[in-house]
């Protein structure tokens, strides 16, 4: 990489700025190589180092970069492929589903989430948190939250804590006639929970999908999955599913 300075442009200097970065990932790194830091970059590029960080987010937003705890910067390999939604009408936990059970636990959910449900304030509810692989990395994170009038039948004695606990809540969820699902997608900030589950900083992009489970003419279940922005591409089909795939950008259907 060779010293370059930024000329007067009619664009945003980190935008133009991002721009020269990226010419420079693809002809002179390869993937996972570490960038130099960004005292470096900057004085290369004759910038502030609050403008290049502009620009480095930004290249992170789009997927080119990672951000990783005791690493650094480093060139983010292609997407993963992964299949999201792609049944409108199945229960989470069902058969072909490849998200993991990791644990349930009861706790009244966060306000936006009760109004969801139409939860009684304060009423608690089962939380299911579940988390999804592809090529041995963490993609996702999902936190479904099932009312107890959604389930019951479930047993306080039948598999009290853990993944256990989880999966048979989901079993008792199961005997519910779906009556049908919509979904959300929208663009956030890792929390630290969820940045810790799938390998990444506190702030990282992330997308947020929300599905609401509809039973009985009411919200049985409502699903908050987060999936890792530098990783996933999402695309809408005719189907109404979601799928996350591998490689090279491709239009959209």
């Amino acid at each position: 990489m060779g010293t370059q300075q930024l000329e007067s442009v009619p664009e945003p200097k980190y935008w133009h700025l991002k721009t020269v970065l990226t010419e420079a990932l693809d002809s002179e790194f390869s993937v996972g190589e570490i960038l130099p830091n960004e005292r470096d970059l900057a004085a290369r590029f004759g910038v502030a180092r609050a403008t290049l960080r502009q620009a480095l987010e930004q290249l992170e937003l789009e997927g080119r970069l990672q951000r990783r705890r005791g690493v650094g910067t480093t060139v983010a390999p292609p997407r993963v492929g992964v299949a999201v939604g792609t049944e409108q009408h199945a229960w989470p936990g069902t058969v072909g589903d490849t998200w993991q059970a990791v644990d349930c636990v009861d706790l009244v959910p966060p306000t936006v989430v009760a109004e969801i449900l139409e939860s009684v304030h304060g009423e608690r509810v089962h939380v299911v948190r579940r988390s999804r692989m592809s090529h041995s990395q963490p993609v996702a994170a999902e936190l479904l939250y099932i009312p107890v009038g959604s389930v019951p039948a479930l047993s306080g004695i039948d598999a009290p804590a853990g993944a256990a606990r989880a999966r048979a809540v989901l079993r008792e969820l199961q005997r519910l006639e779906l009556g049908g699902q919509d979904r959300s997608v929208e663009l956030g900030s890792a929390r630290a929970d969820d940045a810790k589950e799938l390998d990444r900083l506190p702030g990282a992009p992330v997308l947020v999908v929300t599905t609401r489970f509809f039973a009985e003419g009411r919200t049985a279940a409502v699903s908050l999955a987060t999936y890792r922005a530098d990783t996933c591409r999402l695309t809408f089909g005719d189907s109404g599913g979601v799928e996350i795939h591998h490689g090279p950008e491709r239009r959209a259907s």
